[in-house]
């Protein structure tokens, strides 16, 4: 399994809290945000749990919880309630919103840390066209 920052060791030891691990965190500083981070997690799991992206990203679950709400009222993710679960659809064709990076979309970002996401027939990710077109709105054709 892949890690993100270094922390997926510290995770899968039972020994190890979830205090641990954030607090190892607040020590350390890495080039991209904790909303990158969770983007990142949902794009590789798009049904994981919000307990495991905290786990993944070193942040508490109420932490992750706004950081999906800020990333939904953005329009970057869509949440799709399955039953109990959710399944969250990336919009990768989303420009990131600093100045600095704005001529980037969310799915470079993603593909620059995994190079296989997001590609334009993955039915994760939201099209313009797919909307423009009246169609679905999780998938382009392909």
């Amino acid at each position: 399994m892949e890690t993100l920052n270094g922390q997926q060791a510290a995770v899968e030891d039972p020994g190890v809290s979830l205090a641990d691990v954030v607090e190892t965190q607040h020590h350390e500083w890495t080039f991209l945000s904790n909303h990158a981070h969770v983007v990142i997690c949902l794009a590789q799991n798009p049904e994981v749990r919000v307990r495991d992206v905290a786990l993944r990203v070193g942040i508490t679950e109420r932490a992750v919880q706004r950081i999906i709400a800020d990333l939904e009222e953005a329009g970057i993710i869509t949440r799709v309630r399955d039953g109990r679960r959710n399944h969250y659809l990336i919009h990768g064709h989303r420009p990131l919103r600093h100045p600095v990076e704005s001529h980037r979309t969310v799915g470079d970002l993603i593909r620059m840390v995994f190079p296989n996401a997001l590609q334009p027939h993955d039915s994760q990710v939201a099209t313009p066209s797919s909307r423009e077109e009246g169609g679905n709105t999780d998938a382009t054709a392909g």
